[in-house]
C-alpha cells in the first residue's frame, strides 16, 4: 500500500465510522501506477439495515430542523472543503487520476454548490390559493423522505456534494453509495459534514457490492427517492427496482456530446477551447464533447488544428507538475478505448493523433489523447459513449444536416455549437435535443443552473432550485 494516500476509509453509519469486524475489503488503486493504496471495508446486509434505520431516524430529526440551521451546516461544510482543499485534491488525484488543477477546481465547485443550496434551504415556498372568506387552501412543499444516492467515480468530490447538498437543503436524510474505486474522496467529504455538525443519522455513507447494495436500499419502504449518476444501462436497471415502491427518481445518465462547428466561427479560439475541454479528466466526463460535426469549408483546417494541439498535450501522473492529462480511472478503460479505435479504423476512420496506450506507463492506466477523422456513422464509437480521450470528427454541409446528426442518437445530455450567426444560435438552441446546450462555450455547470438531460440521458435535474425541488413533494391542505 502507498504511504501518501492518507484517506481514512470506512463506512459511516449512525454517526460512527466502521472499518474492521471481519468485513470484506476492496483495494483502492492508484491509476497512475496500478498499485494498491488502501483497503476499503464493504458493507454487509446488516450494515445496510442499520443505515436504513439511521436514515429513518435522521429524517424525523432533520425535517423538523429550522431551515436556517440546515443552511448553517451547509455553509460550515463549504468552509471546511475550502480549508482542506489541498488534502481533498490530493486524495482525488491519487485514486481517480485527474490532474491537481482539475481536482482543486472540483473542490471549489463543490463548495459553491453547498453555499448555493444553503440559500435554497431558506427559499422553499408554498402558496395560498384564493378561496371564499373564512376558508383556506394551502399548497405545501415538504421533503420527500430518505434518499438513496449512487455516485460515479469521475468527479469523486463534486458528485458526492451534488447528491447530499440538495437533499439536506430540502430536509431529507440520505444514504450515499459512492464508487468503491474513489472511496477516499467521498469519505473525506463526509468527514467535513460531520465536523460541520451534521447529526450522524442524517447522512450515511456505504460501500459494497453494487448490485447487493442497490437491491437492498431500493427494496426498503424507508427509501423514498433514488438519485443516480452513471451509465444508461445501470440507470434503467435501478429505475426498474425503484418502480416497486413508486419512489421519486433523478437520473443523470450518459451522453455522447455532439459539437456543431460552423464555418463562421473563430476557428483558432474554438480549437483552443474544444481540445482543452475534450481531454479534461481524460475525457471521462458525461458532458464531454465527443462527436465533432464540422462544416465542410473548414473541415480540413479544423481536423489538422485539433490533431496538432492534441499531440502537444503532456500526459502523465496527475500529481506531476505540467501534466495536462492524467491516466484513465481504472484498468478497464484503456482496453475499451483501444477496442473503439480499432473498430473505427477498420470501418475507415483516419487516425490523426494518439490511438494507443502510453508507452512506459509504469503499470498505470494511460491512453494517449486520440483524434479520428472521417469516422463512419456505423463505427461503434459514433454510437456508444466512449467516455475517454477520443475525439471523433466528421464533415457536414448544411445546418439541417448538422441538426440531424446532433439528434441522431438516443442520448440527450449536452451539446455544443460554435457559430457567430445570432439567428442560427437561436434556432440551434430550439432544435437540438439536449438538456444543456453551450453556444460558443463549454461551461455548462453552475450552482444556480439545472444540470440534467433528456431521452436516454435521464430525467430530472441536479443543481439550481430544480435540484432542491426534486427532493420535495406537494401537499394540499383544505380548511373550512
Amino acid at each position: 500500500m502507498v504511504a501518501d494516500y492518507d484517506a481514512r476509509l470506512g463506512l459511516y453509519i449512525g454517526g460512527e465510522w466502521l472499518t474492521g469486524d471481519g468485513r470484506e475489503t476492496q483495494d483502492v488503486l492508484n491509476p497512475a501506477t496500478g498499485a494498491g493504496q488502501a483497503a476499503l471495508p464493504l458493507a454487509t446486509p446488516a450494515d445496510l439495515d442499520a443505515a436504513l434505520e439511521a436514515a429513518q431516524r435522521g429524517f424525523v430529526l432533520w425535517r423538523a430542523t429550522a431551515p436556517e440551521a440546515r443552511a448553517a451546516i451547509l455553509i460550515k461544510t463549504a468552509a471546511l472543503l475550502r480549508e482542506r482543499a489541498d488534502h481533498l485534491a490530493r486524495i482525488a488525484t491519487l485514486e481517480q487520476g485527474k490532474i491537481q488543477a482539475e481536482a482543486k477546481g472540483e473542490v471549489a465547485f463543490a463548495a459553491s454548490l453547498l453555499e448555493f443550496h444553503a440559500g435554497e434551504a431558506q427559499r422553499i415556498y408554498g402558496r395560498v390559493l384564493p378561496r371564499p372568506q373564512g376558508t383556506r387552501s394551502l399548497v405545501l412543499q415538504q421533503p420527500v423522505g430518505p434518499v438513496a444516492a449512487f455516485c460515479a467515480w469521475n468527479f469523486p468530490i463534486m458528485n458526492v456534494v451534488r447528491k447530499i447538498a440538495p437533499a439536506l437543503a430540502a430536509g431529507c436524510s440520505i444514504i450515499i453509495k459512492p464508487s468503491e474505486e474513489t472511496a477516499g474522496s467521498a469519505v473525506e467529504v463526509l468527514r467535513c459534514f460531520q465536523d460541520a455538525g451534521l447529526p450522524g443519522d442524517v447522512a450515511q455513507c456505504v460501500f459494497g457490492v453494487p448490485d447487493m447494495v442497490s437491491r437492498q436500499l431500493l427494496a426498503s419502504p424507508i427509501t423514498r427517492k433514488l438519485s443516480f449518476t452513471g451509465s444508461v444501462p445501470v440507470g434503467k436497471h435501478l429505475m426498474k427496482l425503484a418502480a416497486d415502491t413508486m419512489m421519486k427518481t433523478t437520473m443523470e445518465l450518459g451522453g455522447h456530446g455532439p459539437v456543431l462547428v460552423f464555418d463562421d466561427c473563430d476557428l483558432d479560439k474554438t480549437l483552443d477551447i474544444l481540445v482543452a475541454h475534450k481531454f479534461r479528466n481524460a475525457g471521462q466526463v458525461c458532458v464531454a464533447p465527443t462527436r465533432f460535426h464540422v462544416q465542410q469549408g473548414i473541415y480540413d483546417r479544423f481536423a489538422a488544428g485539433f490533431a496538432e494541439r492534441t499531440r502537444a498535450l503532456k500526459v502523465g501522473s496527475g500529481m506531476a507538475s505540467g501534466t495536462q492529462m492524467g491516466p484513465m480511472a481504472n484498468a478497464r478503460r484503456p482496453q475499451a478505448m483501444a477496442d473503439l479505435v480499432d473498430d473505427a479504423r477498420t470501418a475507415g476512420a483516419r487516425l490523426l493523433a494518439g490511438g494507443g496506450r502510453l508507452e512506459e506507463s509504469g503499470g498505470g492506466f494511460f491512453f494517449t489523447p486520440t483524434v479520428l477523422a472521417d469516422v463512419p456513422l456505423d463505427a461503434r464509437a459514433m454510437n456508444e459513449e466512449p467516455f475517454g480521450p477520443i475525439a471523433l470528427i466528421r464533415p457536414f454541409e448544411t445546418v439541417e444536416d448538422a441538426v440531424e446528426q446532433a439528434n441522431r442518437l438516443p442520448f440527450g445530455l449536452a451539446a455544443y455549437c460554435f457559430t457567430e450567426n445570432g439567428r442560427r444560435q437561436n434556432m440551434l438552441g430550439d432544435a437540438i435535443e439536449a438538456g444543456m446546450i453551450g453556444i460558443n462555450t463549454v461551461k455548462l455547470s453552475a450552482p444556480d443552473s439545472p444540470f440534467g438531460g433528456m431521452k436516454d440521458s435521464g430525467h430530472g435535474s441536479e443543481d439550481g432550485p430544480e435540484g432542491v425541488a426534486a427532493h420535495l413533494v406537494s401537499k394540499t391542505v383544505h380548511m373550512v
